[in-house]
């Protein structure tokens, strides 16, 4: 396995793939991602999913603000994209 994976990244970097653009636009899909995957907080707040192991009001609290900022950090990467 890692013979292939050291091969795959030669045949990757032989013409002229540009690593670092891709880390780069791993990241941003990475980020954009994020919010609409933490409102899947919302199966953690269901008692009838999450048992006796629902969020407490705090950590519903906080994580609603951290999707919250996630989101406008992803609206404020398409506004000034091409600037």
């Amino acid at each position: 396995m890692l013979v292939a994976a050291t091969l795959l990244g030669l045949a990757l970097n032989l013409p002229g793939f540009d690593s670092l653009r891709a880390l780069d636009r791993a990241a941003i899909i990475n980020g954009v991602a994020a919010a609409p995957v933490m409102a899947l907080m919302l199966l953690a707040t269901r008692r009838d999913v999450m048992g006796r192991f629902t969020l407490p009001p705090r950590l519903r609290v906080l994580g609603w603000l951290t999707a919250a900022a996630m989101l406008l950090a992803a609206l404020g990467l398409f506004v000034t994209w091409g600037r």
